[in-house]
């Protein structure tokens, strides 16, 4: 009677230990969308712009220019010197970071609450009057060549430029969301100042203020410092649609830094504001979310045939990316891995997982809601994604309720519908050269 009583304790929803995220929303006249987010429990404040602008967001013969944004916009600005804005934040007891994805620019400063003002007027000047010159563009060109020998040209760091190029046809996924070297060199001055003023503007961005502040005070201050930011019209974008993928094909691709080749099989899936995206997290964690997960339990513990499997639901706006990615052990051979996981994808695909599997699955869920809700730098991520991405801020707090709503049939049936044999690429990344 005490084990059960522990288990329904251990089992309990984790959704009761958390709290609603609140938040205040306005906008400037200029079509910049504010968001704050007040926590007085540290002294601690963060700054933050989305811009919804991604690698996809390029012509063609100019992939990279998203990311390569991401790095000149910390060159300056025209109260900003070259140089200075990495200066300047930790000299204030600040920190910063930021990324791009293929769908979004993220940008953000961490500071002690009274360097709140700071922090907008830098915000500010990068949307307001940045410097972009062709000595910031050279500078930063290197900077990012530098950055894709080695992160992307690293051991298995060109998995993701396989992956694009064979997953999409006509849609830029298909590119990497770093870009062509060759598209950088060839790129004008004009061209770039020409993106920023396309996709650099209030009206397609977000601004998210959380912490240790006062509502009223920073309403002002954000009104103070970007209400010059002159109105441009909100980019409009029409992408190319990928025909299904009703053949499985098969592919080879090479690299002479790794050692051990591998197996990837990928399907292309719906965008992550789909709820069918939902489901397919829920059966990517299920079957490699872990130690105890099936493909972890079944091919590393116990055959003993993988050094490492996993299955990854890359999730993206316009498409996501669902994939199956094994290293072999010893002499096992890349089909046998894949006839493993294709024997557990069938299981997914015509039984109910158990009970027991489907509340883990929940908790993992209601974990990682708490946690990605913990912290004043994840809340304003998420206020900003939910926002700028999934046009629903709330989903901060409610985001769970669907998760909670996925049952047992819905995973198998989305199993089914998804992840069939003859709608994937498999891919053989071999070591070597293709000469």
């Amino acid at each position: 009677m005490k084990n059960k009583i522990l288990l329904h304790i251990l089992l309990l929803p984790l959704f009761i230990f958390s709290q609603q995220v609140s938040f205040t929303e306005f906008d400037l006249e200029n079509g910049l969308h504010v968001i704050m987010h007040q926590d007085n429990s540290a002294p601690v404040v963060i700054t933050s712009v989305m811009y919804d602008v991604g690698g996809k967001d390029r012509a063609e013969g100019r992939t990279g220019f998203a990311h390569f944004f991401e790095h000149l916009l910390f060159e300056g600005s025209e109260n900003i010197g070259r140089g200075e804005f990495m200066k300047i934040i930790p000299a204030n007891g600040g920190t910063f970071n930021a990324y791009t994805s293929n769908d979004e620019t993220y940008y953000y400063e961490i500071f002690p609450s009274n360097k709140l003002e700071l922090g907008l007027w830098m915000e500010s000047e990068r949307m307001l009057h940045p410097v972009i010159d062709q000595v910031g563009v050279d500078t930063q060109n290197e900077v990012v060549k530098e950055e894709k020998r080695q992160r992307y040209d690293s051991p298995y760091g060109k998995l993701f430029k396989v992956l694009g190029e064979n997953l999409f046809k006509v849609h830029p996924y298909k590119d990497e969301n770093i870009g062509k070297m060759e598209d950088l060199d060839a790129a004008t001055l004009e061209e770039f100042m020409q993106y920023f003023d396309k996709y650099y503007t209030p009206t397609n961005a977000v601004l998210v203020v959380a912490g240790d502040i006062d509502l009223e005070e920073t309403k002002g201050l954000v009104e103070k410092y970007f209400s010059d930011v002159k109105p441009r019209p909100k980019p409009t974008r029409s992408f190319p649609k990928e025909e299904p993928i009703t053949e499985v094909s098969r592919v080879q691709a090479y690299d002479q830094n790794i050692q051990i080749p591998a197996i990837l099989a990928a399907y292309r899936t719906p965008g992550f504001t789909e709820r069918d995206a939902y489901v397919l997290d829920m059966i990517s964690t299920y079957l490699s979310g872990g130690k105890s997960s099936v493909l972890y339990k079944k091919l590393v513990d116990q055959q003993k045939q993988a050094l490492q499997i996993a299955a990854i639901n890359l999730s993206q706006r316009e498409y996501s990316m669902f994939t199956f990615f094994a290293l072999p052990l010893g002499e096992v051979s890349l089909d046998t891995l894949l006839e493993e996981i294709d024997e557990e994808i069938v299981k997914v695909q015509n039984e109910l997982i158990s009970e027991r599997d489907y509340q883990k699955l929940l908790n993992q869920f209601e974990a990682q809601f708490v946690n990605s809700n913990s912290s004043v730098e994840g809340i304003a991520n998420s206020l900003a994604k939910y926002y700028l991405l999934h046009n629903d801020v709330n989903l901060i707090n409610k985001y769970i309720d669907i998760y909670r709503s996925i049952d047992r049939e819905e995973i198998r049936e989305v199993a089914k519908k998804y992840l069939s044999t003859n709608q994937r690429v498999e891919i053989e990344y071999l070591v070597g050269s293709a000469n």
